[in-house]
């Protein structure tokens, strides 16, 4: 399974406003405030990195559209690419291109949104889906069982 080429895309804001383990950081948080934001933000892409290991190329969209100063250049944060979408485009575009070009070079392709428009555009380029809480819920879960991992185990009695 190692020689499989495979493409995790994230829909940042998305997934931060619509993923429990995202939108509820230390309380419900309805103004998104810098600091929500850049807590919830950082949670996410450390996430994406533990998600994607080894076996997934990802990366994690936000929607930069808005701001002037935005390029659209990717950042790498632990192997994960981060990318503020380029100023007067939408974060939605970068993803179906990304998703669309993923499938073009062969990967199998992940897109992480709970945005019907994505999820219906990737859908016909024979991507495969998971919502924001799905993921949310994927990590609750890959944290759980590290914590178990840790537990003291009882010594086997070899007698």
């Amino acid at each position: 399974m190692k020689d499989r080429k495979r493409r995790l895309i994230v829909d940042g804001f998305n997934v931060l406003r619509s993923g429990s383990r995202y939108r509820d950081i230390d309380g419900p948080n309805p103004d998104y405030d810098h600091d929500w934001f850049n807590r919830a933000r950082e949670m996410l892409v450390n996430d994406v990195v533990h998600y994607s290991g080894r076996e997934w190329k990802a990366t994690v969209v936000f929607d930069g559209g808005g701001n002037a100063e935005s390029t659209g250049e990717a950042e790498r944060v632990g192997g994960v690419e981060v990318v503020f979408s380029p100023a007067g485009s939408a974060a939605d575009k970068v993803i179906e291109k990304l998703a669309f070009e993923g499938r073009q070079n062969g990967f199998e392709v992940l897109v992480v949104t709970s945005d019907a428009t994505i999820q219906d555009t990737v859908f016909g380029l024979g991507v495969d889906r998971m919502s924001a809480e799905g993921f949310s819920i994927e990590m609750e879960r890959y944290y759980a069982d590290a914590v178990l991992d840790e537990t003291p185990q009882v010594a086997v009695k070899r007698t």
